[in-house]
């Protein structure tokens, strides 16, 4: 199945159950790891360079199915997580609370987590999290509590929320980590990296040269460009 996120295979696990409430004492929470397909890479012709949107891409997911007296208790912690994920990697950041008009029809609430991007001197979108209430668990028919009579059905709330989508973090690092000699690894992945200090580039830096310079180089490619219709 080819899924834009993590969360739909995630949830169908527990299609059709009905949780009681000892089931969801403490929430269900789950990480989950997929390789996510999108149909656009880019929009109207942004971020269209490198790997920073891609149709194919790398992410771990929190997801949690609760109880809704819980669901923005968890929808907090979820958050927390998330952050303490970017501090232990030394990225500046910034925490969005996204307004209802921007919102599609499953999120009652949602935050975005969004890092700074030097390059392009701004922050950018790293994690999405969630609070869907009981939208998807009606969908799924995952059902809560016990059935009182006159009384509606009760279903679980879901929440889920990006951990790391990995090529959109590699932008990150690289940009906040680079001198003029290479990448300096954060000290915490250096453990991961074999105790590896930085990684040096392996190409000399590309010299920035002016149109006019350009056509004192190349004076043959510049007479038959202007011969072009």
């Amino acid at each position: 199945i080819n899924a834009e996120y993590g969360e739909q295979p995630i949830s169908a696990m527990h299609q059709e159950e009905w949780f009681s409430e000892k089931d969801l004492a403490t929430p269900v929470r789950y990480a989950g790891y997929s390789t996510c397909f999108r149909r656009e890479a880019g929009s109207s012709g942004k971020d269209v360079w490198g790997i920073f949107r891609v149709h194919q891409f790398e992410k771990v997911e929190q997801f949690v199915i609760c109880s809704p007296d819980e669901s923005w208790a968890e929808l907090e912690r979820m958050v927390e997580t998330a952050e303490d994920f970017y501090k232990s990697l030394g990225l500046s950041y910034r925490l969005v609370t996204i307004v209802s008009k921007e919102l599609n029809a499953a999120a009652a609430k949602k935050y975005d987590l969004e890092a700074w991007f030097p390059a392009r001197g701004d922050y950018r979108e790293l994690v999405s999290a969630s609070n869907c209430t009981d939208y998807q668990a009606r969908a799924l028919g995952i059902k809560y509590g016990v059935r009182v009579k006159g009384e509606s059905e009760k279903y679980v709330h879901m929440l889920n929320g990006t951990m790391c989508a990995t090529e959109r973090t590699l932008c990150c690092l690289l940009e906040n980590y680079q001198d003029e000699n290479g990448f300096v690894v954060p000290d915490v992945l250096r453990p991961y990296m074999g105790g590896r200090e930085r990684i040096d580039w392996v190409r000399e830096k590309r010299e920035e040269k002016s149109k006019k310079e350009r056509k004192q180089e190349n004076p043959d490619a510049a007479k038959k460009g202007k011969g072009k219709k």
